[in-house]
């Protein structure tokens, strides 16, 4: 939600941006119920329909798309998760822990991902198994 995300970097920017930021969240809120709460997030990131959705990870990378009512979070604030490049993140899903999706890696919709998914993986189901890239199936 391009809302969230322009207060998000703006925050992030310094002191002086902070509090223009708590301006501009008035007079131009932001999805209520998109929490980002990220290190870093990479140039690209897509959240279709923010609604419930929350982003804890300790970073997000590239072009990564994230869907609705997904949870990206941690058990322990040391132990984050890290989403790589080009992730997409189906409505639904939740992943918990310090869980790394790699590069290009996909999390079905309402899946339950405790575990690392290699780059070019998809993780689905509770909890999230493993399905091969498609050029290996």
């Amino acid at each position: 939600e391009f809302r969230s995300r322009l207060l998000y970097r703006i925050r992030r920017a310094g002191a002086f941006n902070a509090a223009i930021a708590a301006v501009l969240a008035v007079i131009y809120p932001g999805e209520r119920t998109l929490h980002l709460a990220c290190s870093e997030i990479g140039p690209g990131l897509f959240i279709q329909h923010g609604f419930a959705t929350i982003v804890a990870a300790s970073r997000v990378g590239a072009n990564c798309w994230i869907n609705q009512q997904v949870t990206i979070g941690f058990i322990n604030p040391e132990d984050r998760p890290v989403v790589g490049d080009g992730v997409f993140v189906y409505a639904g899903a939740k992943v918990l822990g310090a869980v790394h999706l790699g590069d290009g890696s996909v999390v079905g919709s309402n899946a339950v991902v405790l575990e690392d998914v290699p780059p070019g993986f998809t993780a689905v189901g509770v909890p999230a198994r493993l399905l091969p890239p498609k050029a290996d199936r």
